[in-house]
């Protein structure tokens, strides 16, 4: 599917703010409600994956089981990044500040990736979808999301690009290391009260993992453990993130849609099973989750009929598909971003 943009022109005689029923309908339903036992449970289990996963380095001696549990450190690493995202959201305890010392320790302690950066980049993320000047996530370095994006690229950013759709997924591997970069970035600026708490935190993250990774298996042994978790977290979550919104309609400089009509349109879910909510941390749900970014995972599935049928009744666009539609649909609109600039190589 390739993106468009969308004019607030086109449909200012539709905004009439419909998103007050929704959402009325949806609390109605008790969806709203904190679910303080379910991520309790969430919890203790991906604490139990974490310790287990590194307690199991220390029975082995071959390379190849070692980068066999690397990787599973890898995935078990990219739910926690699903934690880190619900903790962000306030989805888990009604108390602002238990769900933010669960982040920092999932993030900050865990991952080595700053909370306060998650936040501040995921909020506005949030409040501008898919806006091509506000949306932080379509401001990639070595990704074009738009035709002028890609003209503006220079050296090999520029060669990236024109490739872009067959190297998306390698790229995918990268994500660790520059959210690392980020976060660095991020707590040397802001002037949060919090700074230095994650910066503490973070400190103790670089430190204690890589040597606790050196007691058990040894230095070569940890150094390849520490790459393949971040490449393997880092393309989990990579690959999870990039249905949400890559390929669908983007909105201009100016545009103006009401709250619904921005976060439907510009979104897209993959159809759920009980699997994929797990491997998708339930972001599968996308067009729920922009519409409730509080709601608790475990309800979105409920919420989900609700929403559909609600945007049926407003003649609203809703978008859901398959795993593989989805990626053949952001590797197609990729290829035609690109097309410009392997046209001039040509």
């Amino acid at each position: 599917m390739a993106a468009i943009a969308i004019s607030g022109a086109q449909l200012s005689a539709r905004t009439a703010q419909p998103y007050a029923e929704l959402k009325r309908r949806v609390e109605a339903a008790g969806f709203l409600r904190k679910r303080p036992g379910y991520y309790t449970l969430m919890l203790a289990t991906n604490t139990l994956a974490f310790a287990t996963s590194l307690w199991l380095l220390t029975f082995v001696h071959s390379v190849w089981t070692t980068v066999l549990l690397a990787a599973l450190l890898g995935f078990v690493s990219g739910q926690l990044g699903f934690q880190l995202h619900d903790s962000g959201h306030r989805q888990m305890f009604p108390s602002r500040r238990v769900n933010t010392v669960i982040g920092i320790v999932t993030g900050n302690g865990l991952l080595g990736m700053s909370h306060g950066w998650w936040v501040d980049k995921h909020n506005r993320h949030h409040g501008n979808p898919n806006h091509q000047d506000l949306d932080p996530d379509i401001d990639v370095g070595v990704i074009a999301y738009s035709e002028q994006q890609a003209l503006a690229k220079k050296g090999i950013a520029r060669w990236i690009v024109s490739h872009q759709a067959g190297l998306f997924f390698p790229l995918l591997f990268g994500l660790a290391w520059t959210m690392h970069v980020s976060s660095v970035r991020f707590l040397i600026k802001t002037r949060d009260r919090l700074r230095w708490v994650e910066v503490v935190t973070l400190c103790v993250h670089a430190l204690a993992f890589p040597a606790l990774l050196v007691v058990v298996v040894g230095p070569w042994r940890a150094l390849l453990v520490i790459v393949i978790q971040k490449c393997v977290g880092g393309f989990y979550l990579a690959s999870v993130f990039a249905p949400n919104h890559k390929g669908m309609p983007q909105v201009e400089k100016g545009g103006e849609l009401d709250f619904l009509r921005s976060q439907v349109l510009t979104s897209r879910n993959v159809r759920s099973s009980p699997l994929t909510d797990l491997l998708y941390g339930s972001l599968n749900y996308q067009i729920e989750h922009h519409l409730f970014p509080t709601m608790p995972r475990c309800n979105i599935r409920g919420a989900h009929k609700i929403v559909r049928a609600y945007c049926a009744e407003l003649g609203v666009p809703y978008h859901e598909t398959s795993i593989y539609r989805s990626y053949r649909e952001i590797l197609s609109f990729l290829h035609d971003v690109g097309a410009p600039l392997r046209r001039a190589a040509a």
